[in-house]
């Protein structure tokens, strides 16, 4: 991990804007630093004040190869923890609208419109958006959990298979 780093990206956040903050202050740098301007003032910004840029046309951590920023980010910072790239996918889903990769992405997207509509700036917003992260990663983890453990899952009672899983989850 990497600490106290200024990133810079565009303002009124959406889907991408609001997961990759999180993806960086929970795996990369915890006291990052978020600057929100208008596109044409990121290279300005950077230039000013090193800040990195994503999430913005023609940065490195920007949409490449049919990946949204989330997934570049994640690829470029050599993250593999499973449930994450299993929660890309929700958000890949959610920025480009490719339903077959990830349907939970359709209330990602939904969600994020909600919270950017109630919030009284970006900082605010990827704050109030960090809960759903952070529930879509514990659900992501729970999927794939529940895949891993079928049939033992399968011989349980739901009060079982509610405690076996939150055992599991503490495990990890």
């Amino acid at each position: 991990m990497v600490n106290a780093l200024k990133w810079v990206t565009r303002e009124f956040v959406h889907v991408d804007r609001t997961a990759c903050p999180w993806l960086i202050k929970r795996f990369i740098d915890p006291e990052a630093e978020f600057i929100f301007v208008p596109p044409e003032k990121i290279d300005e910004v950077v230039r000013e004040t090193g800040a990195i840029p994503f999430d913005a046309k023609g940065v490195k951590l920007g949409h490449r190869d049919g990946k949204c920023s989330f997934e570049v980010i994640i690829e470029e910072y050599g993250l593999d923890d499973p449930a994450l790239l299993e929660l890309a996918k929700i958000v890949h889903t959610a920025d480009t609208g490719e339903v077959e990769v990830a349907p939970e992405g359709i209330g990602l997207d939904a969600t994020m419109v909600g919270i950017r509509y109630n919030s009284k700036d970006d900082f605010e917003a990827i704050e109030k958006a960090a809960i759903v992260y952070d529930a879509l990663y514990t659900y992501c983890k729970i999927k794939l959990l529940r895949e891993k453990y079928k049939s033992e899952l399968a011989k349980m009672g739901r009060r079982e298979r509610r405690k076996f899983l939150l055992e599991k989850l503490r495990e990890h």
